[in-house]
């Protein structure tokens, strides 16, 4: 396959997020972000990275997949290939050869996953690709970025992201949950904000909304759980039980 991808890192883990937690996964993550969210962990992937073919990247997926064979998990009715392959970011849907090369590893028989921001245009990947989106909250500083046509675009396989600051952001989600009848459309997961240690503070990211921390830590029950799913509308007429984001 030709083309480049500049890869921050690919290594062979646990999903931690997502409805898939707890998988084994080959993880993609490329460099480059556009949004500078306030709460961003992984600002080291905004530039470290290296230019590498497609071909390579395949192949590295390949080599860390290879102990693994197809198998049955819980009874699933169909069997699902072990790692999964997420590509993740900064924004992987910023690098044009991102979505041909997602696509090349469904064509292999992979369950992918993306992990992406919602600002960026859902309609180039293959709708055998498993989208993971952000709507991204007030409390992040990116809430103007979110691309909302992306909401047509869900499919059942998909799901939707909030990551929570405060009762502002919840309240925000929450709305905009009933607007657009998200959980009508795919999985949808609520995970709460954690404060930055000090090497992860980059002074590129957007200001912490003032009294964010304090709310989230006062107000709101950490669970063990990578996410807390909203499973209708009615699950959020009580106080929310929201978990830590936790990226892989």
């Amino acid at each position: 396959m030709s083309g480049t991808l500049v890869v921050n890192e690919i290594y062979l883990s646990l999903q931690g997020e997502s409805t898939w937690a707890g998988l084994p996964c080959v993880f993609v993550r490329l460099t480059g972000c556009g949004l500078r969210c306030s709460y961003c962990d992984t600002a080291y992937a905004f530039t470290e990275g290296k230019r590498q073919p497609v071909s390579e990247v395949l192949s590295s997926v390949r080599r860390l997949a290879a102990e693994f064979v197809p198998g049955n998990l819980g009874g699933m009715v169909d069997p699902i290939k072990l790692p999964l392959v997420e590509f993740t970011g900064g924004e992987p849907l910023l690098q044009a050869n991102a979505a041909p090369a997602m696509k090349a590893l469904c064509d292999e028989g992979f369950t992918v996953l993306v992990e992406t921001s919602g600002a960026y245009d859902l309609g180039v990947l293959d709708p055998r690709i498993r989208a993971i989106m952000d709507l991204k909250a007030p409390g992040s500083g990116e809430a103007k970025r979110n691309r909302w046509e992306n909401i047509a675009l869900l499919k059942s396989t998909d799901e939707v992201k909030f990551v929570l600051g405060s009762w502002e952001d919840y309240a925000w989600a929450k709305n905009v949950i009933l607007e657009h009848n998200l959980t009508a459309r795919c999985p949808v997961l609520f995970s709460w904000v954690a404060p930055l240690v000090a090497k992860q503070q980059d002074k590129s990211l957007k200001p912490v909304p003032q009294c964010a921390w304090n709310t989230i830590s006062r107000n709101c029950t950490p669970i063990a759980a990578a996410n807390t799913r909203v499973n209708s509308p009615n699950m959020m007429q009580s106080a929310p039980t929201v978990s830590r984001k936790n990226t892989a």
